[in-house]
């Protein structure tokens, strides 16, 4: 039989208004109980009957008076979220005035030098110090202070690297392009001037791309910054894939480079096959 609800005939030739699909009810219920959830009213449930099915026929009755009180609230909800969006939104583009801040170098007061002799980039002092603690101990450092010294000198980066670093540190992003390329050597230079969001950032992206490809790479990375999480996901998928991994060229390099990683490889691989053997 036709539903009431969603039929394509005449409303003048639709079935009685109690005749609804299986499909429309599951739906009706899940509004109903939605609006329940944001009425806080325990006691809705209790006002709301599904069920009453006689030849296929699906009956739902509710009280008016909570369906509208819910549905108002539902509204209300939908509205604040909104609006917490915009503010979301105006922050992002006031705060967006620190990247023009850092292209236009508009008052800068401090040169960072990557370590390959390469230009310096100007910075701001007050955000390099409000963005690492690692930074405004340089900073306050009575060399850096000396006016023909006022540099600070990131030797572990290039000046690639240390543009993306820099432009992370105004914006709290960085173009995608950017990220693959320098992810590792951010990832680093975020665990070594604890730049804690940025560390975040980086994990998320190794993450994210994690493959037989990069896994070693990430492995490396993940155990020179104790990080326990990312280094624990990829000596898990290391284990999973061990025959693509680990009769690699590249595996060949990692392990005369982290002869202890390469042990630690072959316990968790031993370690697997163990308990896989006595799950059988």
């Amino acid at each position: 039989m036709d539903c009431s609800i969603c039929t394509t005939m005449p409303f003048i030739l639709r079935p009685p208004r109690n005749t609804i699909c299986a499909a429309c009810y599951e739906g009706a219920r899940n509004l109903i109980s939605l609006v329940n959830k944001f009425d806080g009213d325990n006691n809705n449930n209790n006002n709301t009957k599904f069920g009453d099915k006689s030849g296929g026929n699906n009956v739902i009755s509710s009280s008016n008076s909570s369906s509208c009180k819910g549905l108002a609230n539902v509204v209300k909800w939908v509205k604040e979220m909104k609006d917490i969006e915009e503010e979301v939104s105006d922050k992002m583009s006031f705060l967006a005035e620190f990247e023009v801040a850092f292209k236009d170098e508009i008052h800068t007061d401090i040169l960072v030098k990557p370590g390959n002799n390469g230009p310096p980039i100007p910075a701001h002092r007050a955000l390099l110090a409000a963005k690492s603690e690692i930074f405004k101990n340089m900073l306050d450092s009575d060399d850096c202070k000396e006016a023909p010294k006022e540099a600070i000198t990131l030797h572990e980066l290039n000046h690639d690297e240390l543009e993306s670093l820099l432009k992370f540190l105004y914006c709290g992003n960085l173009p995608i392009e950017n990220v693959e390329k320098h992810l590792y050597s951010l990832s680093l230079a975020a665990d070594k001037y604890e730049i804690h969001f940025l560390q975040k950032f980086c994990d998320r992206q190794m993450l994210t791309s994690l493959s037989s490809s990069n896994a070693l790479d990430i492995l490396e990375i993940s155990d020179v910054c104790s990080n326990i999480t990312l280094k624990d996901t990829a000596l898990n998928f290391i284990v999973r894939n061990m025959e693509d991994i680990v009769f690699s060229s590249k595996f060949e390099v990692f392990a005369l480079k982290n002869p202890h990683l390469s042990v630690q490889i072959t316990r968790a691989s031993l370690l697997d096959i163990k308990n896989r053997r006595n799950a059988m």
